[in-house]
């Protein structure tokens, strides 16, 4: 098979889709792999790399789209990159499409066969090739939050551990997934004060055996979310509903109650955000103000430790492209559940459930569309 890997054109994107060493390894099984000239420059990854392990460079992704038979990528395909798409072609990157319809509808239009990485699972009932991401996103979360509390980026002026004397910063975190168990275990290393809500009592029971009195855990009610916030100096928001767009748990009101100069960091944001005053930025203008509240919403933030964030991503999703790459599209998907709730468009059909909900197309069963 042809696989061919962009260069990431999203704001502040560095991430690459394969590194030189699996590039080693699907040479080895025979396949021809492309790069785009610079695609991993910017972390390390050299263009001589690629050559050293095989791989053949390219000067332009539309060159890689009209080559490949398979593109792996990182984030989610831009406009002009969707346009480039063609009729069968397999595209596996994360996609999140649930907040974004220009998107699915141009994935729809494309043809191809699009897969995400955020909503292939694994036996455990997990998503594996967000797991990484979402351990990146979480720890940063914290930092992101004690960053932006200093006075000189517009926050309360208060320091995240405290100090003998004087009372720490009060981190609230909405979700005990993977990203709020990352944020969970950096705000407690900081020295913090946390609350986590969830609804999984078996999950919170988890937590307060590991953590014991240095956390207390809340159910996650309509009452307990807008206590937590309006006590709050940062607010993680990290709820996840696999595929399909994020509850919004904090309202407008409970933002406008919320202390001055306290700071939200809404981690769901490819997924629509978790907050009604939520919207996507980017990490060159990573915020904005909503009644005197900070917003950090950029949807890409693994992207600012790129090389970590690569390397962590490229060891979950090896396996599934080694996949994909020996027994094509049909043969894997049909032999793989796992691989098979990844696909979320296939050939101008939608495939997953909640995408479809989202937007209101119709929905079709991998299985079933697959059989057609």
């Amino acid at each position: 098979m042809i696989i061919g890997v962009p260069k990431e054109i999203k704001n502040h994107e560095y991430r690459v889709g394969l590194t030189p060493d699996q590039v080693t390894e699907l040479k080895q099984w025979g396949h021809h792999v492309l790069i785009e000239k610079k695609a991993g420059e910017a972390i390390g990854f050299m263009d001589e790399h690629y050559v050293m392990a095989g791989a053949h460079l390219v000067d332009c992704a539309s060159d890689i789209f009209s080559e490949s038979n398979m593109v792996i990528k990182v984030k989610e395909p831009q406009p002009e990159e969707c346009k480039m798409l063609r009729s069968g072609q397999i595209l596996f990157t994360y996609l999140h499409l649930a907040p974004d319809l220009h998107q699915t509808q141009a994935l729809i239009q494309s043809n191809a066969i699009c897969i995400a990485y955020e909503t292939v699972t694994s036996p455990n009932g997990r998503l594996p090739l967000l797991a990484p991401m979402s351990e990146v996103a979480g720890r940063m979360s914290i930092q992101a939050a004690a960053h932006h509390l200093e006075k000189s980026n517009g926050g309360r002026a208060v320091l995240l551990a405290g100090i003998p004397g004087v009372p720490a910063a009060h981190v609230v975190i909405l979700g005990a997934g993977v990203v709020g168990s990352s944020a969970l275990q950096m705000a407690v290393g900081l020295g913090a004060k946390v609350t986590i809500l969830d609804k999984n009592i078996d999950r919170l029971r988890e937590l307060d055996v590991l953590y014991g009195n240095r956390i207390q855990t809340l159910y996650s009610s309509m009452a307990n979310v807008e206590r937590s916030v309006l006590a709050a100096d940062a607010v993680i928001g990290s709820v996840l509903i696999p595929g399909g767009a994020a509850p919004k748990l904090v309202t407008r009101k409970m933002v406008s109650n919320m202390k001055a100069g306290s700071v939200i960091v809404d981690v769901a944001i490819d997924q629509g955000g978790c907050f009604e005053t939520s919207h996507p930025t980017t990490h060159q203008e990573p915020t904005y103000l909503v009644d005197d509240v900070i917003h950090y919403c950029v949807a890409n933030m693994p992207g600012a430790v790129a090389r970590t964030s690569t390397m962590g991503l490229t060891n979950a999703t090896a396996p599934f492209v080694l996949e994909l790459a020996n027994k094509g599209i049909r043969e894997a998907l049909n032999g793989n559940i796992h691989l098979r709730n990844g696909l979320n468009v296939y050939q101008g059909h939608v495939t997953c459930q909640a995408v479809a909900k989202a937007h209101g197309f119709d929905y079709m069963p991998a299985q079933d569309v697959l059989l057609a």
